[in-house]
């Protein structure tokens, strides 16, 4: 049976599942428990007595307090309230006021597979069809050593799929961030074009090319993630093509977190030099841009995607809401089947 539009709709404004999401950066994880929302789900996360971090549903099963305000005991978590003790697959362990207490050893908490990569924390948010993970697989800007890569993260006050759709509008960098010290030149009007890639699509102006923000890639491997590239000027370190990889992480409903990667393709001693420029040259320049993003984001008007004209330069963001859409659709047609199943089964 199909699913309803507005259920789709509905079921996206928190985040497409079955799929790898990046969720903190690494350095935020330190010796403490951390308690984050992501996908509209609190999670705590901890890295245990080997270095792994691991990921819980930010409930104690005794009696609901947050595990994150807890402590990390190594290879499990304690809950502050009573000191029930949680490991890293989400089994009690040990319920320190009470003597053979039944909780023991019941799995009772959801756990997260983890993976840590170019210095962020990325969870797999399965639906109950797809509790094993797929393959994580990052740009080859992320996942070659012939790259650099500089995370920037920030927090934006809007729902993920604005974020999403602001990356794959290249026609905005010339208006929007006219000023900006790398996207003030090109054609204001320009004809667009999509193409399929290996990992999904190719939106880009026709007959121009590395001038502005001229394509933009959406990409489907594990994880959604965009690729871009802007001008990128000899005088801020070794030159040759800049890339950024852009990923949307839902907090919830009305609130994302933005990750980028400024990637630059340099070895040996210009690794060096590249880190110490656009620490000292760019870095500030680009934190304007993602202000200036921010600003119009988080200033639209109320509902404004349910009440927009869209034109030829929006084909591309356009094919990706269809694309997520189809997704979400088959998502919540699947998990129906299989309730449906269970209640015949009963």
């Amino acid at each position: 049976m199909a699913v309803a539009i507005e259920r789709v709709h509905s079921y996206l404004e928190t985040g497409l599942r079955n799929t790898w999401f990046p969720v903190l950066p690494s350095w935020r994880m330190r010796a403490a428990p951390v308690g984050i929302t992501r996908l509209s789900e609190n999670i705590v996360m901890w890295r245990d007595d080997k270095g792994q971090i691991q990921a819980l549903e930010d409930r104690c099963p005794h009696r609901g307090a947050r595990l994150s305000l807890g402590w990390n005991l190594g290879d499990r978590v304690a809950c502050r309230y009573h000191g029930v003790e949680v490991d890293g697959g989400g089994t009690v362990k040990n319920v320190p006021a009470a003597n053979g207490c039944p909780l023991e050893g019941q799995k009772c908490v959801r756990a997260y597979p983890v993976r840590e990569a170019k210095d962020v924390v990325f969870l797999w948010f399965g639906d109950e069809l797809h509790a094993e993970p797929d393959k994580l697989d990052l740009p080859e800007q992320l996942g070659s050593p012939d790259w650099e890569a500089m995370l920037c993260t920030s927090y934006w006050n809007c729902n993920w799929l604005y974020a999403v759709d602001n990356v794959m509008d290249p026609m905005h960098g010339t208006y929007l961030h006219a000023v900006s010290h790398s996207m003030d030149d090109g054609d204001k009007k320009a004809e667009m074009r999509i193409r399929k890639t290996d990992a999904g699509i190719m939106f880009e102006k026709i007959g121009q090319r590395e001038i502005n923000f001229d394509w933009v890639e959406w990409g489907e491997s594990g994880t959604c993630w965009m690729r871009l590239s802007i001008p990128y000027k000899k005088k801020y370190g070794p030159g040759g093509p800049f890339y950024i990889i852009a990923q949307a992480t839902p907090i919830d409903a009305n609130h994302t977190i933005f990750f980028a990667w400024r990637c630059c393709k340099v070895q040996n001693w210009q690794r060096d030099v590249w880190k110490f420029m656009y620490r000292n040259r760019l870095e500030g320049l680009h934190w304007d841009v993602l202000e200036q993003d921010r600003t119009v984001l988080e200033s639209m008007a109320p509902e404004a995607r349910s009440r927009e004209f869209l034109y030829q330069h929006d084909v591309g963001l356009a094919r990706v809401r269809r694309m997520l859409e189809k997704k979400a659709s088959e998502q919540l047609e699947a998990l129906d089947e299989r309730a449906a199943q269970l209640q015949a089964a009963d």
